[in-house]
C-alpha cells in the first residue's frame, strides 16, 4: 500500500469536501441522523476545521482521508467511504497521537461503530457519555462518547 500521510494544502480542499460529505452522511445515518446533514463548506468554519493542524493521507497520488487536532483533540477524522477499512483513518489517527504525545480527547456520535473500534483499537477509553445536540448542527439531539487517549503513539 502506497500510503503517505502529509500536511493539508489548500489544493486539497475540493477531495476534503467530497471525502466529508461522503463520509458525514454515513456517520449520521448511522447515528440515525441523516436529516441533520451539513457540508463542509457549511460547515467548517463554525466547526473551526483549521484550529489546528490538518493532514491528509494520500493512496496512489489521491487524497482518500484527512485528520484535524490540536494539542489536546481529535476534531476532525473521515476517509473516503470507497477507501475505507484499508488502514488510511489508523494512520491519520496515529499520525496525530505522534504529533500531540499528551492526553489527547475525541468524540464519536452513538451508532458510529467503526469509528468507535479504530479508536479504542488504538488505546482510547470511552470516558463517559453525553446527550446534547450535534455540534455545527443544534437544531438536533444527539448522543456520543467522549474518548480519552493518555498520549504519545498507540
Amino acid at each position: 500500500m502506497d500510503l503517505t500521510i502529509r500536511p493539508y494544502a489548500s489544493e486539497d480542499w475540493p477531495r476534503l469536501c467530497a471525502i466529508h460529505d461522503a463520509a458525514r452522511r454515513d456517520e449520521l445515518s448511522a447515528a440515525g441522523l441523516t436529516d441533520a446533514f451539513l457540508t463542509l463548506e457549511q460547515t467548517y468554519e463554525n466547526e473551526a476545521l483549521f484550529a489546528g493542524e490538518v493532514a491528509v493521507a494520500e493512496l496512489g497520488g489521491e487524497v482518500v482521508g484527512f485528520v484535524a487536532y490540536t494539542t489536546d483533540e481529535v476534531t476532525w477524522l473521515y476517509v473516503d467511504p470507497r477507501r475505507s477499512r484499508r488502514g488510511a483513518g489508523r494512520a491519520l489517527l496515529r499520525h496525530a497521537l505522534t504529533a500531540t504525545r499528551g492526553a489527547i480527547s475525541t468524540e464519536v456520535l452513538v451508532g458510529n461503530e467503526a469509528a468507535l473500534a479504530l479508536y479504542l483499537s488504538e488505546g482510547f477509553r470511552v470516558a463517559r457519555a453525553v446527550d446534547g445536540r450535534l455540534v455545527g448542527n443544534e437544531a438536533y439531539p444527539a448522543s456520543g462518547y467522549v474518548l480519552e487517549h493518555d498520549g504519545g503513539a498507540a
